[in-house]
């Protein structure tokens, strides 16, 4: 064991709006002990992702909320420290649930044991769930055919970098919407997007409609808010809407001002014969994940899925960095790289 203390990151109170830096607090314990068939697990990598805002809430969601005082939630690689489990030895490296701290003690359930990884923390992002839910969303709902035109936003997320490069494979125009030109550039030269609009650009809409001269056939929904009005009269007939997660309203605390567009989201829908699906990756999907993982591995060992990790060195820093990329400040998937 490589430290008698247990460091981990705490709901300390629960945002209004836009998480602060005092809305987490660091605390220290002593490393938990085993009993039998459970195993002691040491984070080696941290997932930090936008859902974990809707988890600082106590509003109904389809998970139970962070309890203030409790442990953040979140997806890690650990390393067995100690085993008195059958099917685990000292060693092994495997995905699972533990939060946003050093050590969590598990029974087995829901470990993923890795197996020969090259970069371990791969299966927190693009063989992980984000690149799961970029797969599933798009092939399953979307359901892309070639030569239509697909558009996804955060294009340069874990999710949306993913969902258009499935997309190029499967024979579309692909457009992305980022924020900046760098992650714009970096979409077309990098990833291989036919276009990227930048969403803060003054005449985005009229940037975006001209992109899409031949209208959208798939939009994959991530980000919503003034995006999304600006997708919605672009949308084909028959066209679908993929939705993951609305990353620009998750600090909202009322809705936004102006007209009701409800009416007119609904009208759209019903002319259009609009397919629009929200999912939970897991829920929904769990049971397809193996054919995910062959799918993706082939296609990473192809070079047809390029991946770009921003890595954020010490659990210290997970909150600082958590608050960056609910402002767009990350550069592909965000990881905490927590031991070695």
């Amino acid at each position: 064991m490589s430290s008698t203390l247990n460091r981990s990151i705490v709901l300390a109170s629960r945002p209004h709006g836009a998480p602060v830096p005092a809305d987490f607090r660091l605390e220290e314990h002593a490393v938990p002990a085993i009993a039998n068939g459970e195993v002691l697990l040491r984070a080696l990598y941290l997932s930090l992702d936008p859902y974990m805002r809707g988890r600082m809430s106590d509003a109904p969601s389809y998970a139970a909320p962070v309890e203030v005082g409790a442990v953040m939630v979140g997806g890690t690689v650990s390393r067995v420290e100690a085993s008195q489990h059958g099917d685990y030895a000292v060693g092994d490296l495997v995905v699972n649930f533990g939060g946003w701290q050093d050590y969590s003690i598990s029974d087995g359930t829901g470990l993923q044991k890795l197996g020969a990884l090259a970069s371990p923390s791969h299966a927190l992002g693009v063989l992980g769930m984000p690149g799961f839910t970029a797969y599933m969303g798009l092939l399953e709902i979307g359901q892309p055919k070639a030569g239509e035109t697909v558009v996804v936003a955060a294009a340069t997320g874990a999710v949306g970098a993913i969902v258009g490069q499935i997309a190029k494979i499967k024979g579309c125009r692909v457009v992305g919407i980022a924020g900046g030109a760098d992650k714009c550039a970096y979409a077309v030269k990098e990833l291989g997007f036919d276009a990227c609009i930048d969403h803060r650009a003054s005449d985005f809409a009229e940037q975006l409609a001209a992109a899409c001269d031949k209208g959208i056939d798939v939009y994959y929904e991530n980000v919503g808010g003034a995006v999304f009005d600006a997708v919605l009269p672009l949308l084909n007939p028959a066209a679908r809407v993929p939705l993951c997660g609305l990353i620009s309203q998750y600090n909202a605390t009322s809705l936004p001002d102006g007209p009701d567009r409800l009416s007119l989201l609904m009208g759209t829908l019903l002319r259009k014969r609009i397919r629009m699906q929200g999912f939970i990756i897991w829920d929904d999907f769990g049971h397809r994940y193996g054919e995910f993982f062959a799918a993706m591995s082939q296609w990473i060992t192809e070079g047809k899925i390029k991946y770009r990790e921003d890595v954020v060195q010490g659990l210290e820093n997970a909150p600082q960095a958590f608050i960056g990329l609910l402002e767009g400040k990350n550069a592909g998937k965000l990881v905490v790289k927590v031991a070695e």
